[in-house]
């Protein structure tokens, strides 16, 4: 039996190079690979209420929620070195830059606790209490 899983490199090296970003994770797809002047276009007019943050993009309501990665994680953006026309070819990518928060956000509507997302960052405690040593 053959197996078609592909394997994808990290040059280790742009890891060290890599620095701190702000990372907003939107509700749609933006056909652009490149840098983005997110400060001068979209931050500038986030409007912050209690935890809650509104937006407008493209004429569409945004609301969103600092999210914090899990004790002990780094998130990494990364960018693909050779891009390749089969997703069976491995791949080799760098790190663009190092985030510990990020911006969640959600059409119309704030993120909850029920959203994948959110649910996400909640996982490697949950893990450790599921798979961890129990002490008695």
């Amino acid at each position: 039996m053959s197996c078609n899983a592909s394997v994808t490199h990290l040059h280790l090296s742009s890891l060290r190079q890599a620095e701190k970003a702000p990372v907003h994770l939107m509700p749609c797809e933006i056909e652009h690979n490149g840098l983005a002047l997110v400060s001068q276009y979209f931050t500038a007019t986030t409007k912050e209420h209690k935890k809650e943050k509104t937006v407008s993009f493209r004429g569409r309501g945004l609301k969103g929620q600092e999210i914090r990665c899990p004790q002990g994680y780094t998130g990494l953006v990364l960018k693909e070195v050779d891009r390749h026309g089969s997703d069976q070819e491995d791949r080799t990518v760098k790190v663009t830059s190092v985030f510990d928060k990020l911006t969640y956000w959600n059409l119309e509507t704030p993120p909850t606790s029920d959203d994948t997302v959110v649910m996400a960052m909640d996982w490697p405690e949950l893990a450790e209490a599921i798979h961890g040593t129990v002490e008695g």
